[in-house]
């Protein structure tokens, strides 16, 4: 569903991503960690097409980022970790202006139970100054999930949710990798990573310092034997990486 192949993008001297190759398929959950700088925002944009990689293939659904863009963006979703609304419509016009955009006939029938699944049900009227951070939150992910794509790219899903917004933003995104759809989750929260992804790509300066289950990577090196995914993170991403 999500094919990478020497993905690199650079600014001038600046390798943000440089050489990346991976492969996310449906109801799989990868789990893009690394420390701050280390190219995760800069893969999501460019599995989007928001940003142009200066070389390599991102292919979604099997239509190229680049040269097919219109398919390849009507199945995905982009969540970025701070939500972008319009300050002049309410909650459901969001979701139908997104769902003209993205020629969803039955959005009608979609956006009850989608509002109820996001508990923004008794906020169908508000606008944005009236929705805390975490509802803010929520309307976008609702924005993203209202056509049903097959391929979802979340960065920070959990930034302003509360506990139990947590609970239920963890659950929202098992249930639509169950149903099928190829999901990449980047977060800086690994207890989330461990109990969502199916892989982790581990990215440190641009490039990729371990990629699968987290069991085929703590089998790789004898000295990550029972020690905690933090424990192997801080690891393969501290200053003794570069030895």
């Amino acid at each position: 569903m999500i094919v990478v192949r020497e993905l690199a993008k650079h600014y001038g001297a600046v390798h943000a991503v440089d050489g990346l190759s991976f492969d996310v398929q449906p109801g799989e959950v990868l789990g893009l960690v690394g420390p701050n700088g280390a190219g995760k925002t800069t893969t999501l944009r460019a599995l989007c097409g928001i940003i142009v990689p200066t070389r390599g293939l991102v292919e979604i659904g099997g239509h190229d980022i680049q040269r097919d863009p219109v398919p390849a963006k009507r199945a995905l979703a982009f969540i970025p970790d701070e939500p972008h609304l319009f300050e002049y419509l309410t909650v459901e016009e969001h979701l139908r202006f997104i769902a003209r955009l993205y020629g969803v006939a039955d959005a009608e029938s979609r956006m009850g139970p989608l509002l109820a699944e996001l508990e923004l049900s008794d906020k169908a009227m508000a606008m944005p100054r009236e929705l805390s951070r975490g509802m803010k939150q929520k309307l976008a992910i609702a924005c993203g999930l209202l056509h049903d794509p097959s391929v979802l790219v979340l960065d920070e899903p959990l930034t302003g949710l509360d506990p139990g917004g947590m609970r239920k933003m963890r659950a929202t995104i098992a249930a639509r990798a169950r149903a099928g759809s190829a999901v990449v989750l980047s977060s800086h929260l690994l207890q989330l990573v461990e109990e969502l992804c199916t892989k982790i790509l581990v990215m440190r300066q641009g490039r990729a310092v371990a990629f699968g289950t987290i069991d085929s990577i703590i089998a790789t090196r004898p000295e990550f034997a029972g020690r905690s995914l933090e424990d192997v993170f801080l690891t393969l991403t501290g200053d003794a990486a570069q030895q």
